[in-house]
């Protein structure tokens, strides 16, 4: 196949020859006539060699590459990145008849840069964040309906808030293979509710599955607080872990009322658990102190672009000083950042200040990351966005 060209300025390829898939906006020195938003391009050193394949769009990040070398991208080339992807995941055991939710794509972790797939039973939803892979969405859905093993019937396309916005490409979610069939998946034997339609990403925050089983090794006996519940995961895992009390905040109330149907999905009848359809900010501070020794912060991204890092930071500092000023003694703070923006040092940085502010001693019992299924491509550091730690407080 021909493909245009991207041309490299002079001793702009080292990180792509370390198998970095981004190609920078500055890196270009020109490029062929013609080129549109998706297009697969082959970029090309200021000597003339040819770096590999990747899809372009215009932006800071010019090209996302799918493949580096100077072959051509083969017609089955999803078909066998999902095999790769797939295989990975049955190595890990993430398919049994007690789990069937699992992310099968991670963007550049599995070297589909810009696709996003989760799975809960027999439908897959995918999203899509470039042009490119907008544009082969399709190819990606027959892929995924072809896959031996997964038992994959319905794909929903759900990418209307993360392609860019000047692409001016007007996704609509919707299923492009299949049809709705009901939203209920199961995690380490507990069921939840998936709202893949209206919920936020996917439908259900799978990056914290093993952050909940965690959660759950450590409730027994304690009063539990989870802020930002959304679905509610934590608040269903600390039910099952032996909590004697567990509260649930969200400033939603649709998110209230999904967390609600997933802890009776699970506990039809059980008065241990309570939804405050309420701002986290304001029940944190007019909660009495000492009355929850394990508390749950997981927050949405406080600072979604470097621009933002600063104000984020603030925020971090400031929920969680609220959240050592208030857990008793003895209690243990789940606490996270999924921030791409912000470091895992800076994250860890903001939390001490809080900690140092509240003049309470406080240690680290774990620090957490996203689980196996959300790989991390080791060129492409970038790909690390969730950053957790628990942490006892005296």
């Amino acid at each position: 196949m021909a493909y245009k060209d991207i041309v490299l300025k002079k001793g702009k390829d080292e990180s792509l020859r370390r198998f970095h898939p981004w190609v920078f906006s500055g890196a270009v020195a020109r490029m062929d006539d013609g080129i549109e938003e998706g297009d697969r391009v082959r970029v090309v050193t200021a000597e003339g060699e040819t770096i590999g394949i990747g899809h372009f769009q215009i932006g800071s990040i010019t090209v996302r590459m799918l493949q580096f070398g100077e072959e051509d991208i083969a017609a089955d080339f999803y078909a066998r990145r999902l095999r790769d992807a797939f295989a990975l995941r049955c190595s890990l055991g993430l398919m049994r008849e007690d789990n069937n939710c699992y992310r099968l794509v991670h963007g550049e972790g599995d070297f589909l840069p810009g696709l996003i797939i989760d799975i809960y039973g027999d439908t897959a939803v995918m999203q899509a964040h470039s042009p490119g892979m907008h544009f082969d969405r399709m190819a990606i859905a027959d892929a995924l309906t072809e896959l031996d093993g997964a038992g994959i019937r319905n794909v929903y396309y759900k990418s209307e808030t993360t392609l860019p916005y000047k692409a001016h490409l007007d996704p609509q979610n919707d299923y492009i293979v299949g049809k709705y069939d009901g939203c209920m998946a199961v995690e380490n034997g507990l069921r939840f509710n998936i709202d893949w339609l209206r919920g936020q990403k996917t439908g259900f925050f799978i990056d914290q599955r093993d952050n909940r089983s965690l959660l759950e090794s450590l409730s027994r006996g304690r009063n539990v607080l989870n802020m930002f519940c959304y679905t509610g995961g934590f608040s269903v895992y600390a039910m099952r872990g032996g909590a004697l009390k567990v509260d649930s905040v969200d400033s939603s109330a649709k998110a209230a009322a999904l967390t609600d149907a997933n802890v009776e999905a699970n506990f039809p009848g059980d008065t241990r658990h309570t939804t405050h359809a309420v701002d986290a900010f304001k029940y944190l501070a007019d909660m009495p102190a000492g009355a929850y020794d394990l508390i749950i912060l997981d927050p949405p991204a406080f600072a979604k672009h470097r621009s933002a890092i600063k104000r984020g930071l603030i925020g971090y500092r400031r929920l969680n000083a609220k959240a050592f000023e208030k857990i008793r003694p003895g209690g243990i703070l789940f606490t996270f950042s999924c921030s791409q923006a912000v470091t895992r040092e800076q994250f860890r940085l903001a939390v001490f200040s809080a900690a140092a502010q509240s003049r309470r001693h406080v240690r680290i019992l774990h620090q957490l990351s996203q689980p196996a299924d959300h790989p991390i491509d080791i060129c492409h550091p970038e790909g690390e966005y969730l950053k957790g730690l628990v942490l006892y407080v005296e």
